[in-house]
């Protein structure tokens, strides 16, 4: 493994930082009070290439590799994790899929538009009965010939009324379990899709999170991604690329909130001297710290897995698994440091403790992640 940073690496990591400083910080507690969706702010990321980093400039994308989209997501989560995971849905799941698995014309109708930020993409598994169970979808998509006829209710969707498109999941040929599910690319005008009210959120509350319900969307044939019956491993493949930005999220917001209790440490006095030099206080410090590094170190060997065109399904899964948990950990510690001003909303270390359990809950739970781990184990 090698993880010193490439010059454009660095750049990239140093434009997400200022991005993150000069545009995210100053509305950050604003749009979480009152679950603003960040419509300016992603406008820029756009613009500046941070919604399709890894897709070819061929259609308008940076080009990138995971390990600057990896230092870009920790920049940007450790200021507002709901601009990330916009982000994240974005690259991770839509650009990256279309990309991978869509045809021409697709991508020349859709992705060139997502990565610039002219469109943003949702991607549609998680069901009222189904969550994150790809074998489970009771939404339909009946071959009707030269379309489909979409039904059903999807629900905990990421950009579920930003997006102008969204690749749904559903179920075609129910006899033939998972390998029935077809992935159909479905946008926001279609008659008969309507997005449901905004769900009131612990955290990431910038973002918004919605219901989707189809009744009879008429889906041309051509809006289908791969082969009939791809969409379940569609969903699988994509999923797997998603946990490594969901990984790189959880880290950002981890080692924001210990840069907060870190410069609080020094600047807080208790019985006469900094806190910092409490060696209650220095041991919280350097369990923080630990945790995040060997938190950072797996999320880069996940993406550098990725990049090197190895299997990444074990890898993505433990970073997931570990940087969640150290996300908690550490957020919830900062707040111990801080003390009562912990939980006061200007000191911004509560808003990261909410923010940061969404990270063990979505891309699949923290059980999903041992499940996927172990089967890549006992193979």
């Amino acid at each position: 493994m090698d993880f010193q940073f490439t010059e454009e690496q660095l750049a990239v990591q140093a434009a997400a930082r200022d991005f993150a400083q000069s545009e995210l910080w100053a509305g950050v507690i604003e749009r979480d009070e009152h679950q603003k969706f960040p419509a300016e702010q992603v406008k820029k990321m756009g613009e500046l290439g941070f919604l399709g980093m890894m897709v070819s400039p061929e259609y308008g994308g940076g080009g990138m590799d995971t390990v600057s989209y990896v230092l870009a997501m920790e920049e940007i989560s450790k200021v507002d994790a709901s601009c990330s995971v916009i982000m994240s849905v974005n690259n991770s799941l839509v650009c990256w899929g279309l990309e991978k698995y869509g045809n021409e014309e697709q991508k020349q109708k859709y992705l060139t538009k997502l990565t610039t930020g002219e469109m943003i993409g949702a991607f549609a598994l998680s069901e009222p009965e189904a969550g994150s169970d790809a074998t489970s979808q009771s939404t339909t998509a009946e071959d009707k010939g030269d379309h489909y006829l979409l039904n059903g209710t999807k629900n905990w969707i990421t950009n579920g009324s930003s997006a102008s498109v969204y690749l749904v999941i559903a179920q075609t040929n129910p006899e033939l379990k998972h390998r029935g599910i077809n992935v159909l690319i479905v946008e926001k005008d279609m008659p008969g899709f309507v997005v449901g009210p905004k769900e009131n959120k612990l955290g990431i509350r910038g973002s918004d999170t919605h219901s989707l319900m189809f009744t009879d969307v008429k889906v041309p044939k051509e809006n289908r991604i791969g082969e009939d019956g791809f969409g379940f491993k569609f969903a699988m493949q994509v999923l797997a690329g998603g946990r490594i930005g969901i990984a790189a999220q959880a880290l950002g917001i981890a080692s924001g909130a210990f840069e907060l209790a870190l410069k609080y440490s020094k600047e807080r006095k208790a019985f006469g001297v900094e806190i910092a030099k409490h060696q209650a206080i220095q041991f919280k410090l350097a369990d923080m710290a630990t945790n995040i590094d060997a938190a950072r170190l797996l999320c880069l060997q996940a993406a550098q897995d990725k990049d090197a065109h190895r299997d990444y399904a074990k890898s993505g899964a433990m970073a997931k698994l570990f940087a969640s948990k150290v996300a908690m950990d550490t957020a919830v510690e900062a707040v111990q440091v801080h003390g009562g001003y912990g939980f006061v909303k200007e000191f911004h270390v509560e808003r990261m403790m909410r923010d940061a359990k969404i990270t063990q809950i979505y891309e699949g739970t923290s059980e999903i992640q041992k499940i996927v781990i172990s089967r890549e184990l006992l193979k």
